[in-house]
């Protein structure tokens, strides 16, 4: 059974977001949904950058598309892929609750970096 965590108001189904940093940890992975960020492409397009065999590269789409962020389409003889950015919006959903941790450590280098810079001499280079 997936577990859910609460986020703000919005739930986040935890198995599907594993699935979806698990299709995201390959490089190759990435660099596919990169291309299919530019529009809609064959195998065969995708496969062209990589030093792959089709079925490798086949192979990587098939987990895309059981994350969710990959589904295929049926025109004519070739059925193309495109990207699902669905799953990609969860990710961000879920990076969303660590914000105020981002912040708060931003702020704190900020006023680290002001007690470094010698008092008095603001603006000594500017032109």
């Amino acid at each position: 059974m997936a577990t859910s965590s609460v986020t703000g108001t919005s739930t986040i189904d935890e198995a599907r977001l594993s699935e979806t940093f698990s299709a995201l940890a390959n490089s190759t992975r990435r660099a596919i949904l990169a291309r299919l960020a530019e529009g809609a492409a064959t195998v065969n397009e995708l496969a062209e950058p990589f030093e792959l065999t089709l079925p490798a590269v086949s192979k990587h789409i098939k987990v895309l598309q059981r994350a969710g962020l990959v589904v295929r389409g049926l025109h004519a003889q070739y059925r193309p892929c495109a990207l699902d950015a669905a799953p990609l919006q969860e990710v961000a959903t879920w990076a969303e609750q660590y914000r105020p941790v981002w912040e708060a450590r931003f702020d704190r280098l900020d006023d680290y970096l002001k007690q470094l810079r010698p008092h008095g001499r603001a603006g000594e280079h500017d032109g």
